[in-house]
């Protein structure tokens, strides 16, 4: 990696530590943070799913073992957040009005700006389980499940401790941030198995830079709407994660 993406990387993280501590912190923003995380970890499971099923298909136990592991790790982490929105009587916003909200938009503004610049150059079909390569799903995976270890685990570092709700969360999300360290190790060990170290290496360091250009185009996007977030949470108890969800493509 070049210093210059280095430095970056180092300002990215940093920014996006500040903003996630700001929101998890505060009572107000929580909830939706929280919500925003739900979705993320829950709706990654059916796709890790395919995959563990893909590569059984092809022979490969090992790791078809890691995906179901990392699947069931998933879909726990939707668990945790989904009772943390429980116990402040929140719930995820219905998905189908979630899916109206996203029609009456231009096609450009219901694309993830993140998800578009991490994975520009590749279409949506070269992303799907049955498609997508295999060294591209482990290194892009293996750049987001290692951030999010330290995210999780910074954010859960400035939950007070002073309220069992947030204790709850804190504790949670430090076993999230282990699990996600967890799935890194294997992501990055799968790279190792199947590819030379001087390319391992290459596909790292793309996937890193990748990442800082996504981190960019995030924040050009929150500049844009003056930071302004959709809603994801109404009032009401949350219900576990349905098949309505949207996919998430990459587990994160």
């Amino acid at each position: 990696m070049n210093i210059f993406i280095y430095a970056l990387h180092l300002v990215g993280s940093a920014a996006t530590a500040y903003v996630y501590a700001r929101q998890i912190r505060d009572p107000l923003t929580r909830p939706n943070i929280v919500a925003g995380f739900q979705l993320a970890e829950s709706g990654s499971v059916p796709f890790l799913e395919a995959l563990r099923d893909r590569a059984a298909a092809e022979g490969d136990a090992w790791l078809a073992e890691k995906l179901g592991r990392h699947a069931a790790d998933e879909r726990r982490h939707g668990q945790i957040f989904a009772q943390a929105l429980k116990q402040l009587n929140k719930q995820v916003i219905d998905f189908k009005q979630l899916a109206k909200q996203s029609e009456d938009r231009k096609p450009e503004e219901r694309r993830s700006p993140f998800f578009a610049a991490y994975f520009e150059g590749y279409a949506q079909a070269d992303l799907k389980p049955e498609n997508i390569d295999w060294a591209v799903f482990m290194a892009s995976t293996y750049i987001l499940e290692l951030d999010a270890s330290k995210d999780f685990a910074r954010m859960a570092q400035v939950l007070p401790d002073d309220d069992l709700r947030s204790a709850s969360l804190k504790k949670g999300m430090f076993s999230i941030a282990k699990d996600e360290t967890g799935h890194a190790a294997y992501l990055y060990e799968a790279l190792e198995r199947r590819l030379p170290a001087a390319q391992v290496a290459a596909l790292v360091d793309e996937w890193r830079s990748r990442k800082v250009n996504a981190l960019l185009a995030m924040v050009g996007s929150l500049v844009q709407k003056s930071g302004q977030m959709p809603s994801l949470v109404q009032d009401g108890a949350p219900t576990e994660a349905s098949s309505e969800e949207p996919a998430i493509q990459v587990a994160a």
